[in-house]
Protein backbone atom coordinates (compact mmCIF):
# COMPACT_ATOMS: atom_id res chain seq x y z
CA UNK A 1 0.00 0.00 0.00
CA UNK A 2 1.40 3.39 -1.05
CA UNK A 3 -0.22 6.66 0.03
CA UNK A 4 0.56 10.27 -0.85
CA UNK A 5 -0.22 12.47 2.17
CA UNK A 6 -0.93 16.06 1.05
CA UNK A 7 -0.91 18.83 3.64
CA UNK A 8 -0.26 22.58 3.71
CA UNK A 9 1.49 23.04 7.05
CA UNK A 10 0.49 25.92 9.27
CA UNK A 11 3.21 28.33 10.39
CA UNK A 12 5.44 26.74 13.01
CA UNK A 13 5.36 29.90 15.15
CA UNK A 14 1.65 29.25 15.77
CA UNK A 15 1.14 25.89 17.54
CA UNK A 16 -0.95 23.66 15.30
CA UNK A 17 -2.61 20.50 16.50
CA UNK A 18 -3.26 19.66 12.85
CA UNK A 19 0.47 19.65 12.01
CA UNK A 20 1.09 17.38 15.00
CA UNK A 21 -1.69 15.00 13.97
CA UNK A 22 -0.46 14.76 10.36
CA UNK A 23 3.09 14.02 11.49
CA UNK A 24 1.87 11.49 14.02
CA UNK A 25 -0.37 9.73 11.52
CA UNK A 26 2.45 9.44 8.99
CA UNK A 27 4.63 7.83 11.64
CA UNK A 28 1.88 5.41 12.64
CA UNK A 29 1.24 4.39 9.04
CA UNK A 30 4.91 3.75 8.39
CA UNK A 31 5.17 1.62 11.53
CA UNK A 32 2.25 -0.41 10.17
CA UNK A 33 4.10 -1.05 6.89
CA UNK A 34 2.39 1.54 4.67
CA UNK A 35 4.67 3.38 2.24
CA UNK A 36 3.95 7.09 2.76
CA UNK A 37 5.00 9.77 0.28
CA UNK A 38 4.57 13.19 1.92
CA UNK A 39 3.50 16.01 -0.38
CA UNK A 40 3.65 18.97 1.96
CA UNK A 41 4.06 22.70 1.63
CA UNK A 42 4.56 25.12 4.50
CA UNK A 43 3.08 28.56 4.97
CA UNK A 44 6.46 29.50 6.47
CA UNK A 45 7.88 29.39 2.92
CA UNK A 46 5.77 32.37 1.85
CA UNK A 47 8.15 34.87 3.49
CA UNK A 48 11.08 33.71 1.33
CA UNK A 49 9.20 33.63 -1.98
CA UNK A 50 10.16 35.91 -4.84
CA UNK A 51 8.04 38.96 -5.54
CA UNK A 52 6.69 37.30 -8.68
CA UNK A 53 5.52 34.21 -6.77
CA UNK A 54 4.03 36.32 -3.99
CA UNK A 55 2.05 38.24 -6.61
CA UNK A 56 0.36 34.97 -7.61
CA UNK A 57 -0.45 33.93 -4.04
CA UNK A 58 -3.96 35.43 -3.99
CA UNK A 59 -5.12 32.91 -6.59
CA UNK A 60 -3.30 29.90 -5.14
CA UNK A 61 -6.30 28.76 -3.03
CA UNK A 62 -8.27 28.50 -6.28
CA UNK A 63 -5.68 26.69 -8.39
CA UNK A 64 -2.04 26.68 -7.23
CA UNK A 65 -0.28 25.99 -10.52
CA UNK A 66 3.08 25.03 -9.00
CA UNK A 67 1.48 22.56 -6.63
CA UNK A 68 -0.51 20.89 -9.40
CA UNK A 69 2.54 20.51 -11.64
CA UNK A 70 4.64 19.10 -8.80
CA UNK A 71 1.89 16.77 -7.60
CA UNK A 72 1.33 15.44 -11.11
CA UNK A 73 5.03 14.54 -11.30
CA UNK A 74 4.83 12.75 -7.93
CA UNK A 75 1.76 10.79 -9.01
CA UNK A 76 3.37 9.71 -12.30
CA UNK A 77 6.55 8.61 -10.53
CA UNK A 78 5.13 7.02 -7.39
CA UNK A 79 1.84 5.58 -8.74
CA UNK A 80 0.17 5.62 -5.29
CA UNK A 81 -2.95 3.71 -4.34
CA UNK A 82 -4.55 6.71 -2.59
CA UNK A 83 -4.03 10.42 -1.99
CA UNK A 84 -4.87 11.48 1.56
CA UNK A 85 -5.53 15.22 1.82
CA UNK A 86 -5.54 17.24 5.01
CA UNK A 87 -5.28 21.06 4.71
CA UNK A 88 -5.01 22.46 1.14
CA UNK A 89 -4.76 26.19 1.97
CA UNK A 90 -3.20 28.35 0.78
CA UNK A 91 -0.44 26.72 -1.30
CA UNK A 92 -1.95 23.41 -2.45
CA UNK A 93 -5.57 24.34 -3.29
CA UNK A 94 -8.46 21.85 -3.42
CA UNK A 95 -7.44 21.45 -7.07
CA UNK A 96 -5.13 18.66 -5.89
CA UNK A 97 -8.29 16.54 -5.75
CA UNK A 98 -8.85 17.09 -9.48
CA UNK A 99 -5.18 16.44 -10.21
CA UNK A 100 -5.29 13.13 -8.35
CA UNK A 101 -8.47 12.06 -10.12
CA UNK A 102 -6.94 12.98 -13.50
CA UNK A 103 -4.22 10.44 -12.72
CA UNK A 104 -6.68 7.77 -11.61
CA UNK A 105 -5.89 8.13 -7.89
CA UNK A 106 -8.78 8.11 -5.39
CA UNK A 107 -8.86 10.82 -2.73
CA UNK A 108 -9.50 10.56 0.99
CA UNK A 109 -9.78 13.75 3.00
CA UNK A 110 -9.65 14.21 6.75
CA UNK A 111 -11.85 17.17 7.66
CA UNK A 112 -10.22 19.17 10.45
CA UNK A 113 -12.49 22.24 10.28
CA UNK A 114 -15.55 23.71 8.55
CA UNK A 115 -13.86 25.33 5.56
CA UNK A 116 -16.01 23.66 2.92
CA UNK A 117 -18.53 26.36 3.95
CA UNK A 118 -16.83 28.86 6.28
CA UNK A 119 -14.01 31.09 5.05
CA UNK A 120 -12.32 31.11 8.45
CA UNK A 121 -13.02 27.42 8.98
CA UNK A 122 -14.31 28.04 12.49
CA UNK A 123 -18.04 28.85 12.27
CA UNK A 124 -17.06 31.64 14.71
CA UNK A 125 -17.05 35.42 14.29
CA UNK A 126 -16.90 38.46 16.57
CA UNK A 127 -17.08 36.39 19.72
CA UNK A 128 -20.01 34.17 18.74
CA UNK A 129 -20.79 31.11 16.66
CA UNK A 130 -21.78 32.03 13.12
CA UNK A 131 -23.41 30.05 10.30
CA UNK A 132 -24.26 32.99 8.03
CA UNK A 133 -22.63 31.41 4.95
CA UNK A 134 -24.30 28.01 5.20
CA UNK A 135 -26.54 27.29 2.24
CA UNK A 136 -25.28 30.25 0.19
CA UNK A 137 -23.76 29.87 -3.28
CA UNK A 138 -21.10 32.42 -2.35
CA UNK A 139 -20.23 33.58 1.14
CA UNK A 140 -21.02 37.27 0.90
CA UNK A 141 -21.29 37.58 4.71
CA UNK A 142 -17.66 36.41 4.94
CA UNK A 143 -16.58 39.20 2.61
CA UNK A 144 -18.64 41.81 4.44
CA UNK A 145 -17.24 40.75 7.82
CA UNK A 146 -13.63 40.21 6.62
CA UNK A 147 -13.65 36.68 7.99
CA UNK A 148 -10.44 35.49 6.32
CA UNK A 149 -7.34 37.10 7.82
CA UNK A 150 -9.27 40.31 8.56
CA UNK A 151 -9.15 41.33 4.90
CA UNK A 152 -12.13 41.97 2.63
CA UNK A 153 -9.99 41.23 -0.46
CA UNK A 154 -8.64 37.92 0.90
CA UNK A 155 -12.09 37.00 2.19
CA UNK A 156 -13.47 37.57 -1.30
CA UNK A 157 -10.85 35.23 -2.75
CA UNK A 158 -11.57 32.55 -0.16
CA UNK A 159 -15.35 32.86 -0.64
CA UNK A 160 -14.80 32.56 -4.39
CA UNK A 161 -12.55 29.54 -3.84
CA UNK A 162 -15.24 27.80 -1.80
CA UNK A 163 -17.84 28.50 -4.49
CA UNK A 164 -15.57 27.33 -7.34
CA UNK A 165 -14.62 24.14 -5.52
CA UNK A 166 -18.06 23.05 -4.39
CA UNK A 167 -18.06 20.38 -7.15
CA UNK A 168 -14.46 19.51 -6.27
CA UNK A 169 -15.28 18.80 -2.64
CA UNK A 170 -18.28 16.76 -3.65
CA UNK A 171 -16.03 14.55 -5.81
CA UNK A 172 -13.90 13.37 -2.87
CA UNK A 173 -14.09 9.58 -2.75
CA UNK A 174 -14.14 9.20 1.03
CA UNK A 175 -14.36 11.74 3.82
CA UNK A 176 -12.92 11.05 7.24
CA UNK A 177 -14.99 12.98 9.78
CA UNK A 178 -13.20 13.31 13.10
CA UNK A 179 -16.47 13.35 15.05
CA UNK A 180 -20.20 13.04 14.60
CA UNK A 181 -20.41 16.86 14.45
CA UNK A 182 -18.12 16.95 11.41
CA UNK A 183 -20.14 14.16 9.81
CA UNK A 184 -23.30 16.25 10.28
CA UNK A 185 -21.52 19.29 8.78
CA UNK A 186 -20.60 17.26 5.69
CA UNK A 187 -24.09 15.82 5.33
CA UNK A 188 -25.54 19.32 5.55
CA UNK A 189 -23.10 20.32 2.80
CA UNK A 190 -24.55 17.62 0.56
CA UNK A 191 -22.09 14.76 0.95
CA UNK A 192 -23.83 11.34 0.86
CA UNK A 193 -23.57 9.49 4.16
CA UNK A 194 -22.05 6.44 2.46
CA UNK A 195 -18.97 8.53 1.61
CA UNK A 196 -18.39 9.62 5.23
CA UNK A 197 -16.51 7.59 7.83
CA UNK A 198 -16.13 8.75 11.43
CA UNK A 199 -12.58 8.18 12.60
CA UNK A 200 -11.01 10.44 15.21
CA UNK A 201 -7.39 11.42 15.49
CA UNK A 202 -5.17 9.48 17.82
CA UNK A 203 -1.88 10.04 19.59
CA UNK A 204 1.01 7.70 20.39
CA UNK A 205 0.81 6.02 23.77
CA UNK A 206 3.07 7.95 26.20
CA UNK A 207 3.15 4.98 28.56
CA UNK A 208 1.96 4.51 32.10
CA UNK A 209 0.61 7.76 33.58
CA UNK A 210 2.68 9.71 36.07
CA UNK A 211 1.27 10.01 39.60
CA UNK A 212 -1.63 12.44 39.72
CA UNK A 213 -0.69 16.06 40.30
CA UNK A 214 -2.77 18.82 41.85
CA UNK A 215 -5.18 21.37 40.46
CA UNK A 216 -6.02 22.39 36.92
CA UNK A 217 -4.12 23.08 33.71
CA UNK A 218 -5.38 25.28 30.87
CA UNK A 219 -3.12 25.12 27.80
CA UNK A 220 -4.24 26.74 24.57
CA UNK A 221 -3.76 29.61 22.18
CA UNK A 222 -4.83 32.66 24.18
CA UNK A 223 -7.50 33.87 21.76
CA UNK A 224 -11.18 34.63 22.43
CA UNK A 225 -12.65 31.45 20.95
CA UNK A 226 -10.47 29.24 23.18
CA UNK A 227 -12.37 30.35 26.29
CA UNK A 228 -9.76 31.90 28.59
CA UNK A 229 -12.12 34.75 29.49
CA UNK A 230 -14.89 32.24 30.23
CA UNK A 231 -12.59 30.20 32.47
CA UNK A 232 -11.35 33.18 34.46
CA UNK A 233 -14.90 34.45 34.95
CA UNK A 234 -15.90 31.04 36.32
CA UNK A 235 -12.74 30.72 38.45
CA UNK A 236 -13.31 34.08 40.15
CA UNK A 237 -16.67 32.85 41.41
CA UNK A 238 -14.76 30.73 43.94
CA UNK A 239 -12.63 32.04 46.83
CA UNK A 240 -8.90 32.30 46.22
CA UNK A 241 -7.29 28.92 46.90
CA UNK A 242 -10.51 26.93 47.31
CA UNK A 243 -10.01 24.91 44.10
CA UNK A 244 -6.28 24.36 44.29
CA UNK A 245 -3.90 25.83 41.69
CA UNK A 246 -4.81 26.88 38.15
CA UNK A 247 -1.92 26.88 35.69
CA UNK A 248 -2.32 28.73 32.38
CA UNK A 249 -0.01 27.98 29.45
CA UNK A 250 0.02 29.56 26.02
CA UNK A 251 0.34 32.86 24.24
CA UNK A 252 -1.83 35.13 22.13
CA UNK A 253 -3.86 38.30 22.16
CA UNK A 254 -5.44 37.52 25.56
CA UNK A 255 -2.10 37.15 27.32
CA UNK A 256 -2.79 40.29 29.40
CA UNK A 257 -5.86 38.51 30.87
CA UNK A 258 -3.70 35.60 32.02
CA UNK A 259 -1.05 37.90 33.45
CA UNK A 260 -3.64 40.00 35.28
CA UNK A 261 -5.29 36.92 36.80
CA UNK A 262 -1.92 35.64 38.02
CA UNK A 263 -1.19 39.02 39.60
CA UNK A 264 -4.65 39.20 41.17
CA UNK A 265 -4.89 35.72 42.73
CA UNK A 266 -2.47 33.47 44.55
CA UNK A 267 -4.03 30.33 43.06
CA UNK A 268 -3.40 31.32 39.41
CA UNK A 269 -0.01 30.91 37.71
CA UNK A 270 0.74 32.01 34.17
CA UNK A 271 3.41 29.73 32.70
CA UNK A 272 3.76 31.53 29.37
CA UNK A 273 4.18 29.66 26.06
CA UNK A 274 5.55 26.14 26.56
CA UNK A 275 7.18 23.65 24.23
CA UNK A 276 6.06 20.03 24.16
CA UNK A 277 8.31 19.03 27.07
CA UNK A 278 7.07 21.97 29.09
CA UNK A 279 3.44 21.06 28.45
CA UNK A 280 4.13 17.46 29.47
CA UNK A 281 5.64 18.63 32.76
CA UNK A 282 2.73 21.01 33.41
CA UNK A 283 0.21 18.25 32.68
CA UNK A 284 1.98 15.85 35.05
CA UNK A 285 1.88 18.50 37.78
CA UNK A 286 -1.90 18.81 37.41
CA UNK A 287 -4.92 16.60 38.06
CA UNK A 288 -7.43 17.99 35.55
CA UNK A 289 -6.92 19.49 32.10
CA UNK A 290 -9.36 22.24 31.14
CA UNK A 291 -10.51 22.72 27.52
CA UNK A 292 -13.29 25.29 27.37
CA UNK A 293 -13.58 26.73 23.84
CA UNK A 294 -16.70 28.67 22.98
CA UNK A 295 -16.47 27.88 19.25
CA UNK A 296 -17.40 24.50 17.79
CA UNK A 297 -13.90 23.09 18.28
CA UNK A 298 -13.54 19.96 16.18
CA UNK A 299 -11.23 17.68 18.14
CA UNK A 300 -8.89 19.48 20.57
CA UNK A 301 -5.52 17.73 20.70
CA UNK A 302 -5.08 18.94 24.29
CA UNK A 303 -7.90 16.56 25.33
CA UNK A 304 -6.30 13.59 23.56
CA UNK A 305 -3.01 14.40 25.28
CA UNK A 306 -4.76 14.58 28.64
CA UNK A 307 -6.54 11.24 28.26
CA UNK A 308 -3.46 9.44 26.97
CA UNK A 309 -1.55 10.77 30.00
CA UNK A 310 -4.23 9.63 32.45
CA UNK A 311 -5.60 13.06 33.25
CA UNK A 312 -9.27 13.91 33.61
CA UNK A 313 -10.82 16.60 31.40
CA UNK A 314 -13.21 19.45 32.13
CA UNK A 315 -14.59 20.71 28.83
CA UNK A 316 -17.36 22.75 27.32
CA UNK A 317 -20.14 20.84 25.58
CA UNK A 318 -19.34 22.20 22.11
CA UNK A 319 -18.11 20.77 18.82
CA UNK A 320 -16.35 17.44 19.17
CA UNK A 321 -15.62 17.69 22.91
CA UNK A 322 -18.64 15.59 24.03
CA UNK A 323 -17.53 12.91 21.53
CA UNK A 324 -14.03 12.91 23.03
CA UNK A 325 -14.96 13.01 26.71
CA UNK A 326 -17.82 10.52 26.46
CA UNK A 327 -20.64 10.09 28.94
CA UNK A 328 -21.74 7.86 31.78
CA UNK A 329 -19.50 5.73 33.97
CA UNK A 330 -16.67 5.61 31.41
CA UNK A 331 -16.48 9.35 30.78
CA UNK A 332 -13.06 10.97 30.79
CA UNK A 333 -14.32 13.89 32.85
CA UNK A 334 -17.01 16.54 32.91
CA UNK A 335 -18.87 18.76 30.46
CA UNK A 336 -20.33 22.19 31.11
CA UNK A 337 -22.30 24.65 29.01
CA UNK A 338 -20.06 27.46 27.70
CA UNK A 339 -21.23 30.00 30.26
CA UNK A 340 -19.55 31.13 33.53
CA UNK A 341 -22.26 29.85 35.88
CA UNK A 342 -22.25 26.30 34.46
CA UNK A 343 -18.47 26.14 34.32
CA UNK A 344 -18.11 27.49 37.85
CA UNK A 345 -20.49 24.79 39.09
CA UNK A 346 -18.43 22.07 37.39
CA UNK A 347 -15.10 23.06 38.96
CA UNK A 348 -15.60 21.64 42.50
CA UNK A 349 -16.81 18.20 41.29
CA UNK A 350 -13.84 18.10 38.92
CA UNK A 351 -11.47 18.78 41.75
CA UNK A 352 -12.95 16.14 44.06
CA UNK A 353 -13.45 13.50 41.36
CA UNK A 354 -10.14 13.88 39.51
CA UNK A 355 -8.57 10.60 40.63
CA UNK A 356 -11.45 8.36 39.54
CA UNK A 357 -11.97 10.23 36.26
CA UNK A 358 -8.24 9.99 35.49
CA UNK A 359 -8.46 6.20 35.44
CA UNK A 360 -11.50 6.35 33.15
CA UNK A 361 -9.73 8.85 30.87
CA UNK A 362 -6.77 6.54 30.34
CA UNK A 363 -9.07 3.58 29.60
CA UNK A 364 -11.11 5.65 27.15
CA UNK A 365 -7.92 6.63 25.32
CA UNK A 366 -6.77 3.01 25.10
CA UNK A 367 -10.13 1.79 23.80
CA UNK A 368 -10.98 4.57 21.34
CA UNK A 369 -7.96 6.78 20.48
CA UNK A 370 -4.92 4.49 20.63
CA UNK A 371 -2.93 3.95 17.38
CA UNK A 372 -3.52 0.19 17.67
CA UNK A 373 -7.23 0.93 17.27
CA UNK A 374 -7.16 3.77 14.75
CA UNK A 375 -4.33 2.91 12.35
CA UNK A 376 -5.94 -0.37 11.14
CA UNK A 377 -9.18 1.55 10.55
CA UNK A 378 -7.35 4.11 8.42
CA UNK A 379 -5.59 1.41 6.40
CA UNK A 380 -8.92 -0.31 5.80
CA UNK A 381 -10.29 2.95 4.35
CA UNK A 382 -7.32 3.14 1.98
CA UNK A 383 -7.77 -0.49 0.98
CA UNK A 384 -11.45 0.00 0.27
CA UNK A 385 -10.75 3.05 -1.92
CA UNK A 386 -7.98 1.30 -3.84
CA UNK A 387 -10.10 -1.81 -4.35
CA UNK A 388 -13.13 0.15 -5.53
CA UNK A 389 -10.98 1.96 -8.10
CA UNK A 390 -9.57 -1.28 -9.48
CA UNK A 391 -13.11 -2.61 -9.95
CA UNK A 392 -14.25 0.36 -12.03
Amino acid sequence: MKVVVAHNRYREAIPSGENVIVDTEIGQLREAGVEVVPFQRSSDSIDSMSAARKALLPISPVYGADAQRELAAVLRTERPDVLHLHNPYPLLSPWVIRTAHAHGVPVVQTVHNYRQVCSSGLYFRDGHNCHDCRGKLIGLPAIKNRCYRGSAAQSAIMATTLAVHRPTWRSVDRYIALTDKIAAHLTDYGIPTDRIVIKPNGLPDPGAPAPLGEGFLYGARLSPEKGLGLLLDAWRRHPDGSLGPLRIAGDGELRPLAEAAAAERSDVTYLGPLDRAGMTAARQASAVVIAVPTWEDVLPTVILEAMSSGRAVLGTAVGGIPYLVGSGAGAAGWLASPDPVSLAAALPPARSGAAAAAVAARIRYQEHFHPDVLTPRLISIYTEMSSSLSQR
